[in-house]
């Protein structure tokens, strides 16, 4: 069992910055793939960036390319989502996810383990 918890959350101007932290306990991360999803009211769940077991593929939806960035540090067991330029349109719940799977999915049911998420807000 992986548990994930996110905290870096709040609430932030337009064109600010924010990090993101996702800490794992239970087992390392370092053999799965990690995503960072989020979810706007009245949205479905979308991916924001994900990156392969091995950080070697990094995958971003078209929205958030050259904005934000998806990190990890094995030591610490943490992934982390680098927000930057931030727009109104980014306000959402942030979730961390994991998976074992050899890919990084864009499908939220793709991934079993996720944290409890943090609100972002942008304001205008």
């Amino acid at each position: 069992q992986v548990q994930l918890v996110e905290s870096g959350g709040g609430l932030v101007s337009a064109g600010g910055s924010l990090r993101l932290s996702c800490s794992a306990s239970g087992r390392t991360l370092r053999t799965y793939t990690k995503g960072w999803f989020r979810q706007a009211p009245g949205k479905e769940r979308e991916l924001v960036a994900a990156m392969l077991w091995n950080g070697d593929n990094t995958h971003y939806t078209d929205s958030v390319e050259g904005r934000f960035t998806i990190s990890r540090d094995n030591a610490k067991n943490t992934v982390y989502l680098k927000m930057k330029s931030l727009k109104p349109k980014d306000t959402a719940v942030y979730y961390c996810a994991a998976d074992r799977k050899g890919y990084a999915s864009v499908y939220a049911s793709e991934y079993e383990y996720w944290g409890q998420g943090t609100k972002v807000t942008v304001s205008s």
